[in-house]
């Protein structure tokens, strides 16, 4: 199989780039591993929808009906594994492996949650608040019980807006946050975009007048078995369910397997290097939307065009005159969706590491003192302290642990998470069969 354009992943900045592609007459193909498109922030959108965001599943829904229309194929279910020169991919769907060779790839994979580890977060009853968004967004599954939330970032604030309105039942939020005086200096510029800032305002202002709100870092998750109680600051509080949230990052797990792909380290996660078109430095592959730096929906969505337009252009359906021209209006709107993440990054930096007790990486059992063991006999990065530990080596595959482990790392030996390397990835970077890797043949 050949195409124009592969794109990967069916969120806003992959919908948008495979459209963008569509309308500028090249032939494009969709992977997506969900049954349906609109990826995380526009999963389950609806055209009627109400409440706390709803203009984005407005949206998202408006989104998905132009796809559906526009001739570009789609493939749902389906599992990118490998990239290789070409470019050339290889991805699974109904248990059989398949190649397809692109002109160029449209790499749009989204962003992943930061794991909160505290005392008691892998008891069961303990998940992550982007797992219970699923589970609300998919299933209409809503909060009931004593529900607690816990930690930072706007997501925290959104999911419990949007249960709230929804009839679910949340007994209280505890707010781990930290000072807010750093994050003034960025303001100014973030006032370039009000209507987001102002969408935040309005969720926790909701939620506040509904669900006492602790301001604390001192929490722990306590029970025999599965989740019982939370102690904030020494006090027992019952619990059935906590969710937690430290922010999200770059889903970087295809672009650090793929060769050459340069990374860098900002805002507490790694993501991949990439120019104002979405080029990376891989010749033929190009990252949209959160995927190459967390920027917020419509300004995935304005990322996924202009990488189209980009990819227009070098497969030679017009020259750079019309491509800027097009692109024009389209990057300066992107910037000014993309002026409050200074603000929000400040305002939210990732928590630090956890006390010696505390496990980071579940899969192995690998606590936060066992990393700081390893740092004080000479392990100086991450894929070091797989030798060390076996951290990073589970099921998982460091999808959940590996920014926990890269953040203890570089706090145990006290420099910028910039001089620690991620870990590494290689294809095929999702769990792959004998027989479906058969079906190559």
């Amino acid at each position: 199989m050949r195409v124009d354009v592969l794109v990967l992943g069916a969120g806003p900045a992959g919908m948008s780039a495979a459209l963008e592609a569509r309308a500028q007459g090249l032939s494009v193909l969709l992977l997506d591993e969900n049954a349906a498109p609109g990826g995380q922030v526009y999963r389950g959108a609806r055209a009627d929808a109400r409440g706390p965001g709803a203009d984005q599943a407005r949206a998202g829904a408006k989104l998905a009906a132009a796809l559906a229309g526009s001739g570009a194929e789609r493939r749902f279910g389906a599992t990118l594994w490998a990239i290789e020169p070409g470019p050339v991919a290889f991805f699974s769907e109904e248990g059989g492996a398949r190649r397809v060779a692109a002109g160029q790839i449209i790499l749009a994979p989204g962003t992943t949650e930061r794991a909160l580890p505290l005392p008691g977060w892998t008891l069961p009853g303990v998940m992550g608040v982007g797992a219970a968004q699923i589970l609300m967004k998919s299933a209409g599954l809503l909060p009931s019980g004593a529900v607690w939330l816990a930690g930072q970032g706007p997501l925290l604030w959104l999911y419990a807006a949007q249960a709230l309105a929804k009839g679910g039942r949340i007994a209280g939020i505890v707010d781990m946050s930290g000072p807010r005086t750093a994050a003034l200096w960025h303001l100014p510029a973030a006032l370039a975009a009000p209507g987001y800032l102002a969408r935040g305002m309005a969720w926790m202002g909701a939620v506040r007048r509904q669900v006492p709100v602790h301001r604390s870092r001192d929490l722990r998750a306590e029970g025999d078995g599965q989740l019982e109680r939370v102690v904030i600051d020494g006090t027992p509080h019952p619990a059935d369910t906590l969710l937690l949230h430290d922010g999200v990052v770059p889903n970087t797990q295809v672009t650090r397997a793929i060769q050459g792909c340069a990374h860098r380290f900002r805002a507490g996660a790694w993501e991949p290097v990439v120019d104002e078109w979405g080029h990376t430095s891989t010749a033929g592959i190009l990252v949209a939307g959160d995927g190459g730096g967390v920027f917020g929906a419509a300004a995935a969505a304005l990322s996924g065009r202009i990488a189209a337009l980009a990819v227009a252009h070098a497969l030679g359906c017009f020259g750079v005159e019309q491509r800027d021209a097009l692109a024009g209006p389209l990057l300066l709107r992107r910037g000014r969706q993309r002026a409050p993440r200074r603000f929000l990054d400040a305002l939210f930096p990732p928590l630090p590491p956890p006390a010696d007790p505390v496990m980071l990486c579940r899969c192995e059992e690998v606590s936060a003192g066992r990393v700081r063991e390893a740092v004080a006999l000479g392990c100086l990065g991450t894929n070091q302290l797989k030798a060390f530990t076996r951290a990073g080596m589970g099921a998982c595959q460091g999808r959940v642990c590996g920014p926990l482990l890269h953040s203890a790392v570089a706090a145990a030996r006290g420099v910028d998470g910039a001089m620690v390397e991620p870990l590494r990835t290689r294809f095929p970077t999702k769990p792959l069969t004998l027989g479906e890797l058969a079906a190559l043949a």
